[in-house]
């Protein structure tokens, strides 16, 4: 963990942005007491919408045909 006070926190933001991308934990204090935590951004996750792309995807007739060849590949043993 690294501690840093405010003023060293303005001056060397993209050094201490690059340590916390790479997993340092960084703290910023203010007069000597932890005040933040400098951590790297982490896209929120959506709810998936079930039926959201109906109508934009087609299967084929034989999409659950297995191709004879391989079937015997894998018999051919």
């Amino acid at each position: 963990m690294k501690q840093v006070n405010m003023h060293e926190a303005k001056s060397q933001l993209s050094k201490l942005g690059e340590m916390a991308w790479n997993g340092e934990k960084i703290v910023i204090a203010k007069a000597g007491k932890p005040y933040l935590d400098l951590v790297p951004h982490k896209h929120e996750r959506t709810e998936r919408a079930p039926g959201r792309l109906k109508g934009q995807i087609e299967m084929a007739p034989d999409f659950d045909a297995t191709p004879r060849d391989v079937i015997d590949s894998f018999e051919a043993g």
